[in-house]
């Protein structure tokens, strides 16, 4: 019998946002997984209150929420690799990432859920930039730099994925089991790059599901220059780094391109 699904929530200073987020989550969660489902809030020691906030959420629903602190803020990437890790210790299913800003919509939840345990994905990718999805509230400067960001990762790597750089994902549990997370290098937003790149090079079917992203209405944006950084300079070792992951039928080459849902 497959396991419940599990969202993980990273957050820093996110207390004008969570309550929100955890309670649309829950709703749909409810209805889309019979089977179970839990949220994982993970804080890096917001001082906002962010954690304090999750532990009352988590009193008040013990069944379907639950809090890790981590008491440093090392980075995205860290933060969700804990989550992952609590969720495959304790039996999951599927798992999630999602942004704790509102800026994914709760309701896609659902759609990203039914692509891998009805439709066969191993991982599915809500995107931006296929059929049916888009950016909302953002400016020409920051569309470009998203782009162009997706571009240059998909160059770089030699694959077709639309949206390497979206973080609103829901793995088949043992899809983060087969990518080998302990050895995953990046700690910001190239992070994103690199699950998916490992899983296509692993042979793993990765689908694209259109989704609409918003900006934060609430709190301040964790993203900075710094961070941008990081992943063009990591993004092209990345194949050095996935290397030992290559499912035999693969080849010497990258993995193919991968199949691709496109539903609205």
């Amino acid at each position: 019998m497959t396991g419940p699904a599990w969202l993980v929530l990273p957050t820093f200073n996110e207390a004008e946002n969570l309550e929100t987020v955890v309670a649309a989550a829950r709703r749909v969660l409810s209805a889309a997984a019979p089977e179970g489902f839990r949220v994982l809030v993970v804080d890096d020691d917001s001082p906002d209150g962010t954690g304090a906030l999750a532990d009352a959420l988590a009193a008040a629903h013990p069944d379907e929420v639950e809090v890790l602190h981590r008491p440093l803020r090392e980075g995205l990437g860290p933060a969700y690799l804990a989550g992952f890790a609590r969720a495959l210790e304790a039996g999951a299913g599927y798992v999630f990432e999602m942004d704790a800003d509102l800026s994914h919509d709760p309701a896609d939840l659902a759609r990203l859920l039914s692509a891998v345990r009805d439709d066969g994905a191993d991982l599915a990718l809500g995107s931006r930039y296929v059929a049916g999805g888009g950016v909302a509230d953002w400016g020409a400067i920051r569309r470009l730099v998203s782009r162009g960001g997706s571009w240059y990762a998909r160059r770089a790597l030699g694959v077709e994925v639309r949206d390497l750089t979206g973080g609103f994902k829901c793995f088949r549990a043992d899809t983060l089991r087969a990518i080998d997370l302990p050895s995953v290098r990046s700690r910001g937003y190239a992070f994103q790059v690199e699950l998916t790149y490992r899983a296509l090079v692993r042979g793993l079917r990765v689908v694209e599901i259109p989704i609409v992203f918003r900006d934060r209405e609430l709190g301040a944006s964790k993203m900075s220059w710094q961070i941008t950084a990081e992943a063009a300079w990591l993004v092209p070792q990345l194949r050095n780094g996935a290397a030992h992951l290559r499912h035999p039928a693969a080849g010497p080459q990258a993995a193919p391109p991968p199949r691709r849902i496109d539903t609205g």
